[in-house]
């Protein structure tokens, strides 16, 4: 079997853990401590994470998207493939070293997606940039840290707060729709979404194929 190799590591925001960017043969992975927080052969659910999000903004015109969390790309490719032309992608990446990642050794996973002109990288919390406009948004996916309950960066879990979602419900444009992945169900976390004024959908998405591990994938409207 081929080995894994370390291509580069990075500290996490708080300087308190490491990320590390494994490779073997044509597979990668973005590990904290021992838990894998990606692989590159699976991508099932954040490619859900995005193509559920589009449907529900279908039609609208000059869409814009807020995308938290670059990682390996998957939210981000599967979200272009559904938007027209006319629609703008922010992508907010907290980890420098990801974008750099992104642009050097995985860049044959992202096959030219970040020079798509409709894409805008910020390297800065998305919470600020949540926080930052009022109705700015078409739909705000969350791809942060392992969900509702963070293990790589504390401070992740004030987005998904009851403060954190009444600042993403008031980002967003009537109708719009904040998405969230996680690797499992959180019930707290349904309830503080409704409980924020949101209508709540819960889908349960594979994380490859029909047989990888099953993730949920929260689709919260603001209504019009």
């Amino acid at each position: 079997m081929i080995p894994w190799l370390q291509l580069d590591s990075a500290k996490t925001p708080d300087g308190g853990q490491q990320l590390r960017l494994k490779r073997r043969g044509d597979e990668f992975s973005i590990m904290l401590g021992a838990n894998e927080l990606m692989n590159s052969r699976l991508s099932g659910s954040e490619e859900a994470l995005a193509k559920l999000s589009c449907q529900r903004i279908a039609g609208r015109r000059n869409p814009s998207i807020l995308i938290g969390g670059l990682g390996m790309g998957f939210t981000l490719r599967a979200a272009l493939a559904e938007l027209g032309d006319d629609a703008q992608v922010t992508v907010a990446e907290l980890v420098p070293a990801v974008v750099i990642w992104a642009r050097g050794p995985m860049a044959e996973l992202f096959g030219g997606w970040l020079d798509d002109p409709r894409v805008s990288i910020r390297e800065a919390d998305v919470g600020q940039l949540i926080r930052s406009q009022a109705s700015a948004w078409d739909a705000i996916l969350l791809d942060v840290d392992n969900g509702p309950e963070g293990i790589v960066y504390k401070a992740n879990d004030a987005l998904y707060s009851a403060a954190g979602l009444i600042s993403a419900r008031a980002a967003l444009k009537p109708g719009g729709v904040l998405a969230v992945w996680s690797q499992g169900p959180d019930a707290g976390f349904t309830r503080r979404l409704k409980q924020g004024g949101f209508t709540v959908e819960e889908v349960k998405v594979r994380a490859h194929g029909k047989r990888g591990a099953r993730h949920i994938v929260w689709l919260a409207t603001k209504g019009q």
